[in-house]
């Protein structure tokens, strides 16, 4: 494709990206004179048509928001078969090669990019758009430090269709949010916890769950402890660790409720270092519901596409995430739980039985007295008839 022009006007130069859905160039603009991103559909999804809906509702999603920290979409485009879109060009590296290169990233300059990330997500979510896949490969830093959120790829609207229509599970295993495994309903805070992965692995070097294969990862985010960042390097502040754990709190609402309310404690901390984080008691690191997670070939570091009718047939017995020992005690928990709730029920139930009797035979009582007065005001009394003496007068002659 390199030396290519689309349209006559975009000229591929490099390949300088691959996201799930397909491959990212950069390119000359010859009408503007300036250099550009294009995003061109996978030629093996071409056609598909929901692969091709998708690709075409990024750019449409993308091009509704206006701000600093998200890449702008130029164009929307299409050429003898072939899908792209033509978006701001960004000079400089994804922060994923930057964690790469420094190992971890300094607590200043990790508080310096997430505060811009939450920001680019206050923005969307203003805006209806969820966008369901961030991930440091999916951010770019400038040369001037400047972040760039992109590849709104799997955005999705959130809209009442999308609630009631989608069967879909979509992310990127490492990063996606525990409602997201278990093919639940997501909003903007599905955004939020997997902003604090990002934050975690830019602190520690590393992401919080990993494993062999995807499956077992995906259940990590369901069911897994977390190891607190603070823990794994000791210098990191305690304010910084309070909002990791926060962000990833397996229920949503236990994390930060909008991204807003997350950039507003960050700003705090950068503003004063010794900002103490207000926590919740009732937040730690574990979850105790393990909910099924689907089994579908899905392969480690990839974009996955996870259907809610797999989620529901795979078993959740696998020995790589728990043993039997688990479960049983899981079992029992929740049937020592359940037996005082059935007990106060079914005491409950006979309270209402004597009520309701009581009821009805006052109620029969109050017919069967009603009825009575009713007979009794039928029956007629005989009245005596009362014949008055007319005084006769005689009338002497």
């Amino acid at each position: 494709m390199i030396g290519t022009f689309l349209l006559n006007r975009y000229e591929l130069l490099e390949n300088i990206g691959q996201g799930g859905m397909g491959t990212v160039y950069k390119a000359k603009c010859h009408v503007l004179n300036r250099f550009v991103a294009v995003k061109i559909l996978k030629e093996e999804l071409s056609d598909d048509e929901e692969f091709v809906s998708r690709f075409k509702r990024e750019a449409t999603s993308i091009a509704k928001l206006s701000h600093p920290n998200i890449v702008n979409v130029h164009d929307v485009c299409s050429e003898n078969g072939v899908n792209f879109i033509v978006m701001e060009y960004v000079d400089g590296k994804t922060l994923k090669q930057i964690i790469k290169e420094s190992g971890r990233i300094t607590s200043k300059k990790t508080l310096d990019i997430v505060f811009q990330i939450a920001k680019a997500l206050q923005c969307a979510h203003t805006n209806g758009i969820i966008h369901r896949d961030i991930k440091p490969d999916n951010i770019m830093i400038t040369k001037d430090e400047m972040v760039k959120v992109m590849d709104f790829g799997i955005a999705k609207v959130a809209d009442a269709r999308t609630v009631t229509n989608s069967n879909k599970v979509m992310g990127t295993v490492h990063y996606f949010s525990p409602e997201q495994a278990k093919g639940s309903y997501v909003d903007c805070r599905t955004d939020i916890y997997s902003l604090g992965i990002v934050m975690y692995e830019m602190v520690t070097g590393k992401v919080p769950y990993n494993a062999q294969s995807a499956i077992t990862i995906a259940m990590m985010h369901i069911q897994g402890s977390v190891t607190p960042p603070k823990e794994i390097i000791a210098d990191i502040p305690e304010n910084i660790n309070q909002v990791i754990l926060i962000a990833m709190q397996k229920e949503p609402i236990k994390r930060y409720q909008t991204a807003k309310e997350m950039s507003e404690v960050i700003g705090a901390i950068k503003e004063n270092p010794n900002y103490k984080v207000i926590v919740n008691s009732e937040i730690d690191g574990s979850t105790k519901i393990m909910d099924a997670v689907v089994a579908s070939n899905i392969k480690q570091d990839l974009t996955t596409v996870m259907s809610k009718e797999a989620i529901l047939e795979q078993t959740i017995m696998e020995e790589t995430i728990f043993d039997n020992s688990v479960v049983e005690e899981t079992i029992l928990k929740k049937e020592s739980e359940e037996l005082p709730i059935k007990k106060k029920l079914i005491k409950n139930k006979n309270s209402m039985l004597i009520v309701t009797s009581i009821i009805l035979v006052m109620i029969i009582i109050m017919l069967g007295k009603s009825l009575s007065n009713g007979v009794a005001s039928s029956v007629k009394t005989p009245v005596p008839k009362v014949v008055s003496k007319v005084p006769v007068i005689e009338k002497k002659l």
